[in-house]
């Protein structure tokens, strides 16, 4: 989460990647690829992990922002009733909205997503995770009821001299997907272009037909394809 409302998947099994294994279409028939006993033994960390505790330390706690440090006493994670403000490459800048919920950050401090709710006005729901100096991928539930998720592309890092050559946040950047579902309920999904202008929509109209719209740089709709309306 930013001062503003593709990487290999990082959740991917470690066990996969050692094994350097694929799955050729020819052997449809035979067993699936997996890892070695002796690749699963590598990466082991232990066979008793901690899974729980035998008793609550306490039954509640109370406090206004809890942080989470790793073994070098970097904060990598902030639960807080009023989130920090935003710290991109060593500088915190102000958020657009004070935020309450939590926040990640990378192993030099740097912000890179969190989740909560927005004091603006009627409430709103935010979720976002961030390139080094934006926001890469968001959520958004407004108070008017329209739920809005969001893909950005990664801008240029660029680095500013008279900031110590740190990251210069919020650099233009198109948002290329759009997923929206209005607060009358009408669905969409937007693809935008280099100029973050969407180009092609896909959509269902009031009467309930599907429909694919392109769209001109000016915004204007120049065709659609809706079969059930008749137009193609």
């Amino acid at each position: 989460m930013k001062i503003n409302t593709t990487a290999p998947n990082a959740f991917a099994p470690l066990c996969l990647a050692l094994a350097g294994l694929a799955s050729p279409a020819s052997a449809q028939q035979a067993p699936p690829a997996r890892p070695s006993v002796a690749a699963l033994e590598r990466i082991i960390e232990t066979r008793t992990p901690e899974t729980r505790v035998a008793s609550p330390d306490q039954e509640r706690i109370t406090a206004r922002r809890i942080d989470i440090v790793d073994e070098n006493g970097v904060i990598r994670m902030t639960l807080s009733g009023r989130t920090p403000a935003p710290i991109i490459d060593g500088i915190q800048y102000r958020r657009a909205f004070d935020v309450a919920g939590m926040v990640l950050y990378d192993e030099n401090g740097s912000e890179r997503g969190g989740f909560g709710t927005a004091d603006v006005e009627g409430g709103m729901a935010v979720l976002a995770l961030d390139h080094p100096a934006m926001d890469a991928v968001g959520w958004r539930v407004s108070p008017d009821g329209e739920v809005r998720f969001s893909i950005n592309q990664a801008p240029p890092l660029l680095r500013e001299p008279a900031l110590d050559n740190r990251l210069v946040p919020g650099v233009e950047a198109p948002t290329r997907i759009r997923l929206v579902v209005a607060a009358d309920g009408t669905p969409a999904i937007a693809l935008n272009d280099k100029a973050d202008q969407t180009r092609l929509r896909l959509t269902v109209t009031e009467k309930g037909h599907g429909a694919i719209e392109f769209l001109n740089a000016k915004g204007e709709v120049i065709h659609t394809i809706a079969p059930e309306a008749g137009l193609r």
